[in-house]
């Protein structure tokens, strides 16, 4: 794909993720975006994605495309163990249905995953090829639609799963724990799970780049570098404050300690090298990238 005359899809395009696709798409590029609402001053068509009549009308008044990233996602990970059949909704039928469109349009798909579909039980990097098994219904929901995407658009689906997302938009760690730092004089934050923290900064542009240069299949997309929630408080707290200035303490804990209805990967450092080869370099350092945020996003500490 050449930019130029590009018309492309941004699924979930109020979100988190999907504003800042929106915000960092190639010039002269045309991108329309879709969520169940409007917000954070995106504008967005509204369609339900899991309904196959509905996706076709939207490709049919809107199009044609010449690709389509879908962010669009169910992310309420502890309250999908209670909603499974509804987060499998949003997260398997969807995909699926917009991976059928993209085949019948035969654009190419890029569809966002994550790291949850691994267990956290290697010592090493998530590869690829790694076989899932996922510890959570948002896991096991996502992972189904992977393999919809997979099953009807092989040709053109590029997977790209990432972990530990935070950024301009939404709620996120970083500005929770510099909120609740400024208010209490102690927070516990868990030390025994393990990742790369990944600003949407760092992670839009390179879908981007696997809409544009990748070929089908598998992508593991995430800063540089690994740490534990316990690292990122207290990078995210401590930025920016002048030597000498009082914080709140922050203390490493277990996570049997904050016992959630979801299980976690205890270790979901994702190898990125795929992604590393197709770009030509990584993505940031997770601290660089936490600095470059922060310091965007004109937070006080």
């Amino acid at each position: 794909m050449i930019w130029g005359a590009e018309r492309v899809l941004v699924t979930g395009g109020a979100g988190m993720l999907g504003s800042q696709v929106l915000l960092s798409a190639p010039d002269g590029t045309t991108v329309i975006g879709t969520d169940l609402v409007e917000a954070g001053g995106v504008t967005a068509v509204g369609v339900d994605l899991a309904e196959a009549e509905q996706v076709a009308a939207l490709f049919a008044e809107h199009g044609p495309f010449t690709g389509v990233i879908h962010t669009a996602a169910y992310t309420a990970v502890d309250a999908a163990e209670e909603e499974e059949e509804l987060a499998l909704r949003i997260n398997g039928q969807a995909c699926g249905c917009v991976a059928a469109a993209c085949a019948e349009a035969d654009v190419p798909l890029v569809a966002v995953g994550t790291d949850f579909v691994f267990d956290g039980t290697s010592r090493r990097p998530y590869r690829i090829e790694d076989v899932p098994n996922p510890l959570s219904a948002y896991g096991r929901t996502k992972l189904a639609g992977e393999r919809a995407a997979m099953e009807a658009h092989p040709r053109g689906t590029r997977i790209v799963r990432t972990q530990w997302l935070y950024g301009p938009r939404g709620r996120h760690f970083p500005g929770t724990m510099r909120a609740l730092a400024a208010e209490r004089e102690e927070l516990k934050v868990v030390d025994d799970q393990v990742g790369s923290p990944t600003s949407t900064l760092e992670l839009a542009p390179a879908l981007w780049d696997v809409l544009a240069a990748g070929s089908a299949g598998v992508y593991h997309a995430a800063c540089e570098g690994s740490c534990t929630w316990y690292d990122l408080a207290v990078a995210a707290v401590e930025a920016g404050l002048p030597d000498g200035t009082e914080r709140a303490r922050i203390v490493p804990c277990m996570s049997a300690e904050f016992p959630r209805p979801a299980h976690r990967p205890t270790y979901s450092v994702l190898d990125c090298s795929r992604l590393t080869r197709l770009r030509g370099r990584s993505l940031a350092p997770w601290r660089e990238a936490l600095m470059t945020f922060l310091g965007d996003s004109g937070e006080e500490p």
